[in-house]
């Protein structure tokens, strides 16, 4: 008697639960019926804005107010960063230390899309890529613009191979990065671009990491 009695209880217990279960689900299909239409409106809206995606296009065009310092920030560390390519270039066939070679490949990989970036947002605003007079990159122009070589150190540059190279590139490539870090002080300073005034907080963190392991390299060459 006393074990029919536990399980009549038990029997009863689940029975009990089974029919909560089921009104509370039946509560939940009505909520969400009477709320599909705005579960369905997120979902389309969802949908409708992926593909642009927001944050890229938004990157990408450099939305929001911009003053005249954030135009120059962009039309001076183009050509900037263009000869630091010119640079990185001339390394192929002509470095010898791995870890000159390593900081090659990293120029070469932050820098170019930098380079379309700062491209893409002067668009958007309606400026000229260059700045004018002096602030071409190579051949000899972009005095404006500290750090820039001259047409004389590249071509020394080109002309050294091995351990030489790796060293005049050391030398040489401290100093552009130099002018680069000056260069995104002054945006973050004077900028108002919150796009270009983040890349120039790039500029400052991974050029001033590489001046110091350039200068180790030195070191030790």
């Amino acid at each position: 008697m006393r074990t029919f009695t536990r399980r009549t209880a038990k029997k009863f217990a689940l029975a009990g639960a089974v029919t909560a279960a089921g009104l509370l689900l039946a509560a939940c299909g009505t909520d969400d019926s009477m709320s599909g239409m705005g579960h369905e409106g997120t979902s389309a809206a969802s949908s409708a804005s992926a593909p642009a995606s927001p944050s890229a296009s938004a990157e990408a065009s450099a939305p929001g107010a911009f003053n005249d310092a954030d135009v120059m920030f962009a039309q001076m560390m183009i050509p900037h960063h263009e000869q630091a390519l010119e640079m990185a270039e001339l390394a192929d066939g002509r470095a010898e230390d791995p870890e000159v070679k390593k900081l090659v490949a990293a120029i070469e990989g932050a820098q170019d899309p930098e380079i379309r970036k700062m491209q893409a947002w002067l668009k958007g605003w309606g400026k000229p890529e260059s700045a004018g007079a002096g602030h071409g990159s190579g051949g000899g122009s972009g005095h404006g613009m500290a750090g820039m070589m001259s047409e004389k150190d590249m071509k020394d540059l080109a002309a050294v191979k091995g351990s030489a190279f790796d060293r005049k590139f050391a030398q040489l490539m401290i100093a552009h990065h130099d002018g680069a870090v000056a260069m995104a002080k002054d945006e973050q300073k004077n900028g108002r671009n919150a796009s270009a005034k983040k890349l120039a907080d790039d500029v400052v963190r991974t050029q001033s990491t590489e001046i110091a392991e350039l200068r180790k390299i030195l070191d030790r060459l």
